[in-house]
């Protein structure tokens, strides 16, 4: 790892979760570290902003050791206005950590990536090397989410905010390694443990910290050295359950070993070079086109049946995984997502069409946000000498290979509470059609 490069912190959380709080205390209790902050300029943050001034360690006359950006929120100016706010903090050579507080309304994973091209990942020779991404720290307001998740009826909102609020939060709490479950002097213990178990099952590998008035110990916020692009964005919990249902087929082999050829894809017609690095990973509920390449048809998995199965559940909060080797009748599930279960918190996966027996769609819910968008070809349309190389250079594919649909499937992850799995599986048998190949 390279010395020169400045760790960045990366704090994410909805409004009112306790960002600022958070910020206030490590800049009260730096220990040595000169910690520059970017925070966005939108709405009520900006107060936020007067609040980390007169809190922080950082000497008065410093005024440009406070960034904020002018043009709204971080994630959602241009990812340059991001970059050349960084570049021009390094270059003072005033600070050696730097601290970015998202927005409460912001996805993660474009400043995630943002923050990733300025370490010399993409190879780009026209964007310095100037920092590494350290650390992303989702903070939880454990009250709210007691609300948010704690009963099916939460979930029926109409309010448009209120559902954008739930797909955020869940974005959040997937794409991050570091866990603050705030307030949690003002939960029941009881309250807390299914708060931590709703956590825990959406992002089960991120370390857990719960905490109050975000006091928390600074070296599990600053200086970690915890954050790896792809080990994060593979460490969601509807990832980990297709992942475990995957290592029933096969036990002896080693977990790590498919992290990177576990989302391998075959497309046919598309040229992965023109991504970058990282681009492939950009998965935004509300932007179908840019759905990641990891979700693609060719992934290596090969369940039967009777692998639909749940994990124990706790406080009710469950994963099981919808496979069929047939397609969806569009209509028909589009009239299911209409009526979409309310115990549901999460699903994704792969999706084949009846009316299209060319291309793999993927579709996201979270919340009662539902997306789904085109993934690329499946490799049964590529050319036989291409679909035989394909299959000889991978067992695993040509293990769920079948001679008459290849590759076509239906594969969804669903995380909920209290979840009829039976009834959604039935539900979802009903908008399936036999293959017409």
């Amino acid at each position: 790892m390279k010395k020169n490069l400045i760790p960045v912190t990366l704090l994410t959380g909805y409004l009112g979760a306790g960002k600022t709080t958070l910020l206030n205390y490590v800049l009260n209790n730096q220990k040595g570290y000169k910690v520059a902050v970017i925070v966005n300029d939108i709405g009520e943050v900006n107060i936020d902003a007067d609040l980390i001034a007169k809190g922080a360690g950082i000497v008065q006359e410093d005024k440009d050791s406070l960034v904020p950006l002018q043009n709204g929120c971080i994630c959602c100016t241009l990812k340059t206005d991001l970059m050349n706010q960084i570049i021009s903090l390094t270059k003072t050579g005033r600070f050696d950590y730097i601290l970015i507080e998202a927005s409460g309304i912001c996805e993660p994973m474009p400043i995630a990536q943002t923050i990733e091209a300025l370490s010399g990942a993409t190879g780009d020779r026209a964007i310095p090397a100037v920092c590494r991404l350290d650390n992303i720290v989702t903070v939880v307001d454990a009250a709210r989410l007691v609300t948010e998740f704690g009963s099916g009826n939460s979930l029926l909102k109409k309010d448009l905010d209120e559902e954008d609020i739930e797909a955020l939060l869940i974005q959040q709490i997937e794409f991050c390694n570091t866990i603050l479950i705030n307030k949690t002097d003002l939960v029941t213990p009881e309250q807390l443990k299914e708060v931590k178990a709703v956590v825990k099952t959406l992002q089960p590998t991120a370390k857990m910290i719960e905490t109050q008035k975000g006091v928390v110990e600074l070296s599990d916020i600053l200086g970690t050295n915890s954050f790896d692009f792809e080990k994060v964005y593979a460490s969601a919990g509807w990832i980990k359950q297709m992942e475990e249902l995957e290592a029933e087929d096969h036990d002896d082999d080693d977990d790590d070993d498919h992290d990177h050829e576990e989302h391998e894809h075959h497309h046919y017609d598309h040229d992965d070079d023109d991504h970058d690095e990282h681009e492939h990973n950009h998965h935004d509920d509300d932007d179908d086109d840019d759905h990641d390449e990891h979700e693609h048809h060719g992934h290596h998995h090969h369940h039967h049946h009777d692998h639909e199965g749940g994990e124990v559940e706790e406080y009710g909060i469950g994963t099981f995984v919808y496979y069929r080797r047939k397609p969806f009748v569009r209509e028909e599930l589009e009239r299911f997502a209409a009526k979409w279960p309310s115990t549901v918190i999460r699903a994704k996966g792969l999706v084949w069409f009846s009316d299209d027996n060319e291309a793999a769609y993927v579709i996201e819910q979270a919340g009662k946000q539902i997306s789904c968008g085109y993934s690329g070809d499946w490799l049964a349309t590529a050319p036989k000498g291409q679909i035989k190389r394909v299959l000889e250079s991978d067992p695993e594919m040509a293990k769920s290979w079948d001679e008459k649909i290849g590759d076509r499937m239906i594969k969804l992850v669903f995380i909920g509470r209290h979840m009829d799995k039976e009834a959604i599986c039935a539900a979802l048998d009903k908008c399936t059609a036999e293959p017409d190949l």
